[in-house]
């Protein structure tokens, strides 16, 4: 946002000559502002080794909570699998995490999550299949955006597409760092912007050291989200559930 726009601008004779070195000044400006940051290089896509969101195939997290009343389940699987991705003219391979969510008992919904680990330790996300159900039913798909959309019979037909990745968590996240895991407005939109460093926090599964604390905000409604990320771990407690299990060696949690 422009701090002046709309502000009024006079100008008197006498300061014309600095007006002139300012009008000057301003294109040399506006090219070093212009610059596009440097697109991301995937050498090792699959070795996600980055502190907040790490990836150990086989891997397991369970996490348990209450949302509304009712009482959510959810088991994140760390598949050995992989799926490769078109960027430009690079294949990018992706680790696959599987997310399933219990309602009360009831199977509510199980999203396939793509992921790979840049050169400098920045974590993308390639999108996300998602199956959501009813009565043990598939009914809807929303949700569902791929980088290159859908390209396997298993992906949705109505998967939106994105062109390029987006960030999902960075390697070394500071107190006022933003991004955004989901920019495909109006389907999918979240911007992130990490709020605390340092921080200790205790789950049903233990108490971890180097916690960072994010808040979570979408344009598509007004509500935020609060979540915490324990170095080692990845996410540990979110608004509706908190980790009570993790196959996950962490020698910064405290039993």
């Amino acid at each position: 946002m422009n701090r002046t726009s709309g502000q009024p601008f006079r100008v008197r004779f006498f300061a014309l000559a600095t007006l002139v070195a300012l009008v000057l000044l301003l294109p040399a400006q506006q090219s070093t502002t212009s610059t596009p940051p440097p697109a991301p290089r995937f050498s090792h896509p699959t070795r996600i080794t980055n502190p907040y969101h790490p990836f150990v195939p086989g891997g397991l997290k369970v996490f348990m909570g209450e949302e509304d009343g009712e009482e959510i389940l959810i088991k994140d699987i760390y598949s050995t699998a992989t799926r490769d991705f078109h960027l430009g003219s690079k294949t990018v391979r992706c680790r696959i995490l599987q997310e399933t969510e219990y309602v009360d008992g009831e199977l509510a919904e199980i999203s396939q999550n793509y992921f790979a680990q840049a050169d400098d330790g920045t974590v993308y996300y390639f999108g996300e299949t998602v199956d959501i159900y009813q009565d043990g039913e598939v009914v809807d798909h929303g949700g569902s955006w791929l980088v290159g959309g859908p390209t396997l019979p298993p992906d949705p037909p109505d998967t939106a597409t994105a062109q390029v990745p987006a960030v999902f968590m960075l390697d070394h996240p500071h107190a006022g760092d933003t991004f955004k895991p989901e920019d495909l407005f109006p389907l999918v939109d979240e911007t992130v912007e990490v709020n605390r460093t340092g921080l200790t926090k205790t789950v049903e599964a233990g108490t971890f050291d180097n916690v960072i604390k994010v808040r979570e905000s979408t344009r598509l409604s007004d509500e935020t989200e609060v979540k915490f990320y324990a170095y080692g771990v990845g996410v540990i407690k979110a608004p509706e559930a908190e980790l009570v299990m993790t196959s996950f060696v962490v020698s910064q949690a405290k039993r």
